[in-house]
């Protein structure tokens, strides 16, 4: 990502990481307000649940305080701008919907700055935020490009559900085939998601969340599956508007839309380079659904090469956790496999072993054997962690601190979490 800005301009932007640090939330806040309500179309795009609990504008105002820090080395953004260009994809967002934005946010820093957002502050960031959405413009469009050329596919599809299955309390997956029978479905990575956007009735116009693929891609591509956790919300009284209406009013024979597979956080099991390559997944509840996709990929796949595996899960009880008796199986059938299960919460049905590997407490790497499960001692073992935030930068760091270095782990983060934690 080439910066283009000027000397002058790069100094201002940089200058104003203090305020931004002050101030960012309050910005991105009236940013939002001020755009949503002023193009009410935008609301089929924003997520109301984010709005609502304020993560949408903190998570914006993190990349606006990140982009200002490193206004000057923009490479070191290059990650985070790829996460959020496969989102942006995954939402089917528009090159023109990026002068809509630039006008709302430049607005919205004269907006709470006043007088403090000078001429030179607001020019500033007006030629910043072009090259930030140049940039944006520029790897989202070879995406769209390649999903067309490759795949045929373009915008929101049609999708049917085939089969409802609970996969534990509280998780139920989704088995999803094309309406229109259409061809085989492409062919997804296995750690990668889709967005799936439905018509919300007490909200008046459609919303759109990100769901992991659950199962690795299978070779006659019928069908897609998503495992929803029904969440009761982040906070009290705002419960997950998607993920309920999924499980309560959903059905089998039921239509939903879903875009192109998108998503950074993936394992190609096929990639040769990575024979014998320890591979360590890290999860917790509901974030076992893009690992599981990895799994199943690594020993199932057609082509794909033998690495070890060490599973590494956390559940608040045997009854919540998901995919148990798959990854049993899997154990079973495949000896490079290995699993290790936490439970906050045993039942009398549970047996060491068995349902789990350590009882009465939260996922604790330390318990585990650094060479066996772990490979600590390989320096290529690759670790992937999904869970809440800030689960899986505290596993990160705890990785760092055996010695693993940061490339090798890998977050399905859809923040900027890695630039913030560098």
């Amino acid at each position: 990502m080439a910066a283009t800005l000027t000397p002058d301009q790069i100094a201002i932007v940089k200058a104003t990481v203090p305020v931004l640090k002050e101030h960012g939330a309050h910005i991105t806040t009236v940013f939002y307000d001020n755009m949503i309500r002023e193009n009410p179309e935008l609301r089929n795009i924003f997520s109301i649940t984010s709005q609502a609990t304020g993560r949408q504008p903190r998570a914006l105002a993190g990349a606006v305080l990140a982009y200002a820090t490193y206004a000057d080395d923009l490479g070191k953004l290059t990650r985070a701008v790829e996460r959020i260009a496969h989102k942006h994809v995954s939402l089917q967002v528009t090159a023109a919907q990026y002068d809509i934005v630039g006008k709302y946010l430049i607005q919205a820093i004269g907006q709470v700055l006043g007088d403090a957002a000078t001429a030179e502050i607001v020019d500033a960031w007006t030629a910043a935020y072009s090259v930030l959405a140049g940039a944006f413009i520029g790897v989202e469009g070879q995406m769209y490009k390649e999903n067309e050329t490759k795949d045929h596919w373009v915008g929101w599809r049609k999708f049917r559900i085939l089969r409802k299955v609970p996969e534990s309390n509280g998780i139920t997956s989704f088995y999803l085939a094309p309406s229109d029978g259409g061809t085989p479905l492409p062919k997804f990575l296995p750690g990668q998601y889709i967005s799936l956007q439905v018509f919300v009735p007490q909200l008046g116009h459609l919303q759109s969340r990100q769901y992991s693929l659950s199962e690795g891609p299978k070779e006659k591509g019928e069908y897609y599956r998503i495992s929803v956790k029904k969440d009761e919300g982040e906070v009290p009284g705002i419960p997950g508007i998607i993920s309920n209406m999924l499980h309560a009013n959903f059905n089998e024979g039921d239509e939903v839309e879903l875009s192109h597979p998108q998503g950074e956080f993936f394992v190609n099991p096929q990639d040769a380079t990575k024979e014998g390559v320890p591979v360590v997944l890290v999860s917790v509840g509901v974030g076992a659904t893009p690992l599981v996709s990895i799994l199943d990929s690594l020993v199932s796949a057609k082509g794909a090469v033998k690495r070890p595996v060490s599973w590494i899960h956390s559940s608040r009880s045997s009854n919540a956790q998901p995919f148990g008796d798959v990854v049993r199986r899997i154990c079973r059938e495949n000896e490079h496999v290995s699993a290790h299960i936490f439970l906050r919460t045993l039942g009398p049905e549970d047996q060491a072993g068995v349902t789990y590997d350590f009882g009465d407490m939260r996922l604790d790497l330390s318990k585990l054997d650094r060479d066996q499960d772990l490979f600590l001692g390989d320096s290529r073992t690759e670790y992937y962690i999904c869970g809440p935030e800030a689960f899986m930068i505290d596993v990160r760091h705890i990785l760092r601190g055996m010695g693993v270095d940061k490339e090798r782990v890998h977050l399905e983060l859809f923040a900027t979490g890695d630039v913030a934690d560098e």
